[in-house]
């Protein structure tokens, strides 16, 4: 049961990252377009839990919208400009990948002191 609720959530999380990313993209030639795309995206990455159903299924699918919107389209054009707001954007992406891989790893857990005395060695 647990591993099928893993899935679910690594699913909508994917959808997630897919959705978050087709708003960057289709918002990036407007300067505020684009410091909102990076500012959810930021903001989800850091929400989103860690480990493989979290922060790697946002970026991955983050990073799919961004592949597939970076090929030449049947016009002939591209829908990622090759200017410096285009440059940013497809630079987030790598930002988004190292964001996607820190994801796999936990934060080890701290041990707090009970805050009694002392203990000799």
């Amino acid at each position: 049961m647990v591993v099928l609720q893993r899935v679910l959530l690594a699913v909508l999380w994917l959808l997630a990252g897919a959705a978050v990313g087709t708003c960057a993209v289709l918002l990036h030639r407007y300067p505020w377009g684009l410091l909102l795309g990076l500012a959810t995206t930021a903001a989800v990455l850091v929400a989103a839990v860690p480990g493989w159903w979290g922060r790697p299924a946002f970026a991955a699918g983050w990073l799919v919208v961004l592949a597939v919107a970076s090929a030449e389209r049947a016009e002939g054009d591209y829908l990622i400009a090759a200017d410096g707001r285009g440059y940013t954007l497809l630079l987030s992406g790598t930002v988004v990948l190292a964001g996607g891989v820190a994801g796999f790893f936990r934060r080890p857990r701290q041990v707090h002191d009970s805050g009694g005395a002392e203990t000799a060695p």
